[in-house]
């Protein structure tokens, strides 16, 4: 989810008391925020807010249904999520790629933050910021090249 997504704000409450329930249904129910955990977007592959999944003994379905309460705790109690086919094991969050995708993700939030500290804290230009992230993509490829 993330804080400022509509249709994440509209099934908080929902979600809020699935979670209360969690404790009855012998699960455990969370929630991320996204725009805080980047590394576990690029890992789930979250495309669409919010992203609904079920995790059983390592292995991760993707929830689409109902997102009222009553379907939730149904697809856990009436056992629904067997009948789901599991995420494609290069696509599962714990498959050497999406540890990738995580890298990915993360890197992204450090150049943002190195951008932010450029242009915000030293006052540079925002192209000269763009100047200083092309020369140091020339160097390191230059460098991996020889």
């Amino acid at each position: 989810y993330a804080p400022w997504c509509p249709a994440c704000q509209q099934i908080e409450l929902t979600w809020e008391s699935f979670a209360k329930e969690s404790e009855h249904l012998d699960i455990t129910v969370g929630k991320v925020d996204v725009s805080q955990e980047p590394g576990l977007s690029g890992r789930f592959f979250v495309t669409t807010l919010p992203t609904i999944y079920h995790a059983k003994d390592g292995v991760f379905r993707r929830y689409r249904g109902s997102r009222t309460l009553e379907d939730l705790q149904g697809y856990v109690l009436e056992r629904k999520w067997e009948a789901v086919e599991p995420v494609a094991g290069w696509k599962s969050p714990s498959s050497i790629i999406m540890h990738g995708m995580a890298g990915l993700f993360h890197l992204s939030g450090w150049i943002r933050q190195i951008h932010s500290y450029l242009t915000g804290t030293l006052g540079l230009h925002v192209w000269l910021s763009y100047a200083v992230f092309v020369l140091t993509t020339l160097l390191i490829g230059l460098t991996l090249g020889l």
